[in-house]
């Protein structure tokens, strides 16, 4: 049976909604259709209607991407020294809706998650942190109503021979107001100054997925020296698997 396609990405356009501090992206039309063919002289020949282009203005935590080291390491490389063996492999998605608004994922919270759906975690799993989030990114609670990992669920991750994971909120840790609430801030991404680990942010129609037996391509753009680059998230289901729950 054919293979179902599920994009796991966020619109990018200039009214989206995006992190406090990050500038929202300017998408542009710099050169009409007919303003190319006329500039470049093809519109003197009859052909008056060419390629357009927008100039597009982005930075490099907007929409659907993947943190590198370098995001919390100043001598530590960008989004290019990625291994693109940690971005193509076996999916795993935890549902976490349950939890409160601005609660942190514990390390018995994972295990919970796992025994539900019967799975043990293997190397080079990617786990996918479904927090609801993915439903309201069009609106200002996406920002507020949402749960995060802490670094003691992270490591336990890493632990277990996890090296990418992601999540569909606007971050991998829970909502500002709730790190300041426990005086406890980034302490997920925190766990990258130490250790080798990569995440998503931004991610979406995670209720579209299985548990697990899907997998998943989360290649990102070959950005040199930034601190994090978009990625076009895909899940991957064979033909016989339902993907709604």
């Amino acid at each position: 049976m054919a293979r179902q396609l599920i994009d796991l990405s966020m619109p990018v356009h200039n009214d989206m909604i995006t992190f406090p501090r990050v500038v929202r992206p300017a998408l542009v039309m710099y050169e009409t259709w007919q303003g190319f063919a006329e500039r470049i002289g093809a519109a003197k020949y009859g052909v008056d209607s060419l390629t357009a282009h927008y100039l597009v203005v982005i930075g490099d935590h907007i929409g659907t991407h993947m943190d590198a080291l370098r995001h919390l390491r100043e001598d530590a490389p960008g989004p290019e020294a990625i291994p693109l063996e940690f971005c193509y492999g076996d999916g795993v998605c935890l549902d976490f809706r349950h939890l409160p608004k601005g609660a942190g994922i514990c390390v018995n919270d994972m295990k919970e998650a796992l025994a539900k759906i019967n799975y043990t975690l293997k190397p080079l799993d990617i786990v996918l942190i479904h927090t609801g989030a993915g439903k309201i990114q069009d609106s200002e609670k996406y920002l507020t109503d949402h749960v995060g990992m802490t670094g003691q669920a992270t490591h336990w991750l890493l632990d277990q021979g996890v090296k990418m994971t992601g999540i569909d909120a606007v971050t991998y840790d829970p909502p500002i107001w709730a790190m300041f609430e426990r005086k406890q801030f980034w302490e997920a991404h925190r766990v990258m100054m130490t250790r080798e680990y990569y995440h998503l942010e931004n991610l979406t129609n995670l209720d579209r997925l299985p548990p697990f037996g899907f997998t998943l391509s989360l290649f990102p753009v070959k950005w040199v020296n930034s601190t994090a680059a978009p990625v076009r998230a895909v899940a991957i289901l064979d033909g016989d698997q339902d993907g709604a729950r």
